[in-house]
């Protein structure tokens, strides 16, 4: 694989910007999006136990029942595509082994040379562990890796995207269906393509000097 030019790293990163408003006359084709979706299932995670789901929804329907538990922002509404990035509530023994047993088919390798592997996790995540006893908040964290991937991902190609915090956790919880899942959402991510009448488009980012968040030792 060739490495990335730098200037279209740096040119990517500096396009991209929270957005506003979406173009809600386009929607992301086919294609691209399957590339985006494959960032999502390519993020890393603490030990590999991928500890969530994402819900895509195009549905307008949908995202207008869900718009009033965003603060009515419009972009739950506007957007092509809008992704809930939920975090598993719990996780038990049969989760594990049957991560441990994709890993070995995976990798071509017997389950029983794993078993180290498969007992650490459990010692760590299971109850009484140290990930366990804060398991819900360890796996929205983990969540958050994966939107950032997201995000970076689709600034490579032009996709434009706004993370939102902004949201009554309980009612868009109920409104999805997600207690019976064991899942809560983590955070939002509306994708699509920018509203040329979007005013914070061409706003210079307000950034801390590299010299005030970085120090090298």
């Amino acid at each position: 694989m060739e490495s990335l030019p730098l200037e279209s790293l740096t040119a990517a990163l500096k396009w991209r910007y929270a957005t506003k408003a979406f173009d809600a006359s386009r929607t992301i084709p086919a294609e691209t999006w399957a590339a985006l979706e494959e960032s999502l299932v390519l993020t890393p995670s603490s030990f590999g136990l991928q500890p969530w789901k994402f819900l895509v929804i195009t549905d307008p329907a949908l995202k207008a029942r869900l718009r009033p538990h965003c603060w009515g922002q419009s972009q739950v509404t506007d957007c092509s595509h809008l992704v809930v990035l939920c975090a598993k509530q719990e996780m038990d023994a049969a989760y594990i082994d049957k991560f441990i047993a994709l890993t070995a088919a995976t990798r071509g390798a017997p389950v029983e040379a794993l078993q180290g592997y498969r007992d650490m996790i459990a010692g760590s995540v299971l109850d009484g562990g140290a990930i366990g006893a804060v398991l819900p908040e360890w796996a929205a964290r983990q969540a958050y890796i994966a939107l950032g991937q997201f995000m970076l991902s689709a600034a490579l190609i032009g996709i434009d995207a706004c993370p939102m915090e902004g949201f009554i956790h309980d009612a868009l919880n109920d409104e999805l269906g997600l207690p019976a899942k064991g899942l809560k959402a983590a955070v939002l991510c509306p994708a699509g393509y920018r509203s040329p009448d979007d005013k914070y488009a061409n706003a210079p980012k307000v950034r801390w000097d590299s010299s005030e968040v970085i120090e090298h030792l």
